[in-house]
């Protein structure tokens, strides 16, 4: 992929820029109307590192567009009729954001993330291996690195401020949080596009080990999936071929670069490390394909 429309930080000149996450820069249309910019700014272990990975962004907004669209019988989604064309006047700009940016309801965040694990890695296979809990939940005894487990576990988050770590909570406090009716509403929706996404991927030779969702709220209370979907950003997706229990898979998501980030003496605090150009460009082939794997007919 060519590295010439490579975006690290937006400019849109003629709106208000909200504020910019790890990976997204969000400006303000209207009262009703933000516009979404996807970055190919990459993020491990809750900090931006310095390079971009090119075209991650439009990757990114490719998938995310088409899960929210096969999920959209389960639930409601923050996407628009508008387009950039609507919303930006400058044609340079309107160019560079072309197939990353998308105008989208403005809507209030829940204060969680919603992560849902089909498998067990990550910090929950180092939360296992410490407490033979995951996130609290109790589990079997015996379980190996990478298992399937006995069921779909639903285990948010705190969202955490940029260059802060995310913590695990309970079911409990997300109740306290938003109340009960609202999180069962959170847990059962997230767990239900998880579990179709999951056994869709798996006809690809996919396997979507976890995840995470981020859900929002408009002026009537109704509940609406944000942000992004089941992205190489937001999930772990192995091939099928590569899996074997005991073993942590190879992945077509970041875990590539947590690896190599794992071989550093680095303190995963703020400043990253950058990356070599063998990483960059690895990395960013995993991504398309998993875009290739999930998005064919």
């Amino acid at each position: 992929m060519s590295t010439a429309n490579v975006l690290f930080e937006s400019s849109v000149a003629e709106l208000p820029l909200i504020g910019r996450g790890k990976v997204r820069d969000i400006y303000s249309v209207d009262e009703n109307h933000l516009l979404i910019v996807t970055t190919d700014r990459l993020s491990a272990y809750d900090v931006v590192l310095p390079d971009p990975i090119p075209g991650k962004g439009e990757v990114l907004t490719k998938i995310s567009l088409f899960w929210f669209r096969m999920m959209a019988d389960i639930i409601d989604n923050q996407l628009t009729d508008l387009g950039v064309d609507d919303v930006v006047q400058d044609a340079a700009t309107r160019d560079l954001l072309k197939n990353r940016a998308l105008v989208v309801k403005r809507l209030k965040p829940l204060p969680i993330e919603a992560v849902v694990r089909g498998y067990l890695i990550g910090s929950g296979w180092r939360d296992y291996q410490e407490t033979g809990k995951l996130c609290g939940i109790d589990l079997p005894a015996g379980l190996r690195q990478a298992e399937k487990l006995p069921r779909t576990l639903f285990t948010p988050s705190s969202k955490a401020e940029s260059g802060q770590h995310d913590e695990n909570i309970s079911f409990d406090a997300v109740i306290e949080l938003v109340g009960e009716k609202l999180a069962e509403r959170v847990r059962d929706v997230a767990i239900e596009i998880y579990e179709r996404a999951a056994a869709y991927a798996l006809e690809r030779g996919i396997i979507i080990a976890d995840t995470k969702f981020e859900f929002g709220l408009d002026n009537e209370g109704r509940l609406y999936i944000i942000d992004e979907a089941l992205t190489p950003d937001s999930s772990r997706f192995w091939p099928v071929d590569a899996y074997e229990v005991g073993t942590s898979p190879p992945s077509f998501d970041k875990q590539f670069v947590r690896d190599y980030l794992d071989t550093l003496d680095w303190d995963k605090t703020a400043p990253g490390p950058e990356l070599p150009a063998e990483v960059l460009r690895q990395t960013g082939e995993k991504y398309r394909e998993a875009l290739e794997r999930m998005t064919r007919s």
